[in-house]
């Protein structure tokens, strides 16, 4: 490591092929070598001695709602991202929904692009938007960098982003196909929905009734059938019924191009505890039950559902009323994910190195970004962070770095403290300071 500008050295460092004490060394906001922890550090080079604490890859969240601009009362790219470092999260990408523009059109990328560029804390990416009217311009976002489309099987909340019928889905797949780009889905059926109980009001076990798994399990299986016809690359976004898991290992099994993700609340959170009224909780699909929960996880560890992203949807306090029916649904937890997930996963008996394979090995795969993201490893950006996985801390909503503090996790006590994050080889954030933006804007490139 001749060259290194900069060598991180711990006892724990999570690599591709297992944890071990190493000597990370970087050059250039690259990781130049994986080497042995008394490996002998050239006297050029800076050492950053990490002891006992935890080196892992910065973690690739791929399901972001920034809300900037156009709704940057909701949250915005400076806060948005300086949540993601504080919680070690070194890239986002961003969903093309709830700013003004949405993202449908290279334009709405453009302006979207121009807001983010001085404003990221870490890299930052996005998603195109499939709306019924514009097929048209997919290819042209396809060819302008976004890491794929995403479209709703059911109405998504705001009027600029319209669903997509049967109809419509089919001429967006086909359209998303022929460039082998990838389609994700919110997979709810709409006459499912609509013929479920709506009955408004505090009380959860309304809102959820109102939810039912049917909805999902239904759009899961169109999706499934509309890909198998077109061999279209699909992706089922935020699932919270474990009943579709056998249809998608199914569907996997006979070859069709489907993957998976999950998210923290649906892994920590469960309906049995959602205090009525707490809408803070709310969110779409819905938080189910414990013996739900169970089974989400059992496919996280056989590999059915690939990863986990956070789907940080949040809104201002106003929004979250004590109504379940009206209340705005999104969950507020981009900073508290990694913490969130690994208190749930070590009491259920794995280990980091799995939270690394869900919230970024598979993530980076996801976008095409696992030639850069993703794992500490020769040729990969030095994006990383820092962990105290056995120290603890309660959530003080007031303490986050999101716009809005609201948040369903807000006196929990969670494992896992970040004590670090870096970007490129600089450190971006450590003990609560952070430095100028250094975050740059990311583009599909294959």
């Amino acid at each position: 490591m001749s060259d290194a500008e900069l060598v991180l050295r711990s006892t724990r460092v999570i690599t591709p092929e297992g944890t071990r004490a190493a000597s990370v060394a970087v050059a250039a906001g690259t990781i130049t070598a994986v080497l042995p922890y008394d490996a002998p550090v050239p006297e050029t080079a800076r050492l950053e001695d990490l002891g006992d604490h935890v080196l892992l890859p910065g973690l690739v969240d791929t399901h972001v709602h920034v809300n900037d601009p156009g709704r940057t009362e909701w949250e915005g790219f400076w806060t948005a991202t300086r949540a993601a470092a504080a919680g070690g999260i070194t890239t986002l990408v961003d969903m093309p929904l709830n700013s003004l523009p949405p993202t449908t059109t290279v334009a709405h990328l453009r302006t979207k692009q121009q807001v983010a560029a001085d404003k990221a804390h870490i890299d930052v990416g996005f998603w195109g938007g499939a709306l019924p009217d514009n097929v048209k311009d997919l290819r042209p976002l396809h060819e302008a960098g976004v890491f794929g489309f995403k479209a709703f099987l059911s109405p998504s909340g705001v009027d600029e982003f319209p669903h997509l019928e049967r109809d419509p889905l089919a001429r967006a797949m086909a359209e998303i196909a022929a460039f082998d780009g990838l389609l994700i889905v919110h997979a709810e059926d709409p006459r499912l929905l609509a013929s479920a109980p709506q009955q408004p009001g505090p009380r959860y076990a309304d809102f959820l009734a109102s939810r039912p798994r049917d909805a999902e399990d239904t759009a899961i299986a169109q999706l499934i059938r509309e890909a198998k016809a077109l061999q279209a690359r699909v992706h089922v976004l935020h699932l919270s019924s474990s009943d579709a898991l056998p249809m998608i290992a199914e569907a996997r099994a006979e070859g069709v191009r489907i993957t998976v993700e999950t998210c923290p609340h649906y892994l920590t959170l469960t309906a049995e505890e959602v205090p009525d009224g707490a809408s803070e909780f709310k969110c779409c699909p819905p938080i189910r039950e414990a013996a739900n929960q169970d089974l989400l996880w059992q496919a996280l560890a056989d590999g059915t559902i690939d990863c986990v992203v956070t789907d940080h949807s949040p809104s201002t306090a106003d929004l979250k009323t004590d109504d379940f029916a009206t209340a705005w649904g999104g969950i507020s937890g981009l900073q508290l994910s990694l913490p969130a997930v690994w208190t749930e996963a070590r009491r259920r008996g794995h280990g980091l190195e799995d939270v690394v394979r869900w919230m970024s090995t598979r993530t980076s795969e996801l976008v095409g970004l696992d030639d850069r993201k993703g794992a500490i490893a020769a040729g990969r950006d030095a994006d990383f962070a820092v962990l105290a996985p056995d120290e603890t801390f309660t959530v003080d909503p007031a303490a986050l770095q999101h716009r809005n503090h609201v948040t369903a996790y807000a006196g929990r006590t969670l494992y896992g403290v970040v004590k670090s994050t870096w970007l490129r080889g600089q450190r971006i954030v450590a003990d609560g300071e952070f430095t100028e933006p250094k975050g740059q804007l990311l583009t599909r490139t294959n």
